[in-house]
C-alpha cells in the first residue's frame, strides 16, 4: 500500500512541477554544492541539496540585482 502511494504521489508530483514556469537561477549550482557538502557531514544529502538550492538561487538574484542597478546608474551613451 505504501509503494502504491508513493507511485500515486510522484505520479502527480512530476508533472505539476513542469506546469509553472520556474527560475532557478543559481539552484542547480547551489544544490549540488549543498548535496555534496551534506552527504559528507553526515548522509544529509537532500537537505544539504535543499538549503543549497535555496543559498544558489538568493545569491544568483543578489548577482542579478547589482547588475541591473549598475545598468540603470549608467549613463545613456550617444
Amino acid at each position: 500500500m505504501k509503494k502504491r502511494i508513493l507511485s500515486l504521489a510522484i505520479a502527480v508530483a512530476i508533472p505539476a512541477s513542469f506546469a509553472t514556469p520556474v527560475h532557478a537561477e543559481g539552484c542547480l549550482k547551489g544544490a549540488a554544492v549543498g548535496g555534496v557538502a551534506g552527504h559528507v557531514a553526515g548522509k544529509h544529502g537532500t537537505a544539504g541539496a535543499a538549503a543549497g538550492c535555496a543559498v544558489g538561487h538568493h545569491e544568483a538574484a543578489k548577482k542579478q540585482k547589482a547588475a541591473s542597478d549598475a545598468a540603470a546608474s549608467r549613463p545613456a551613451s550617444q
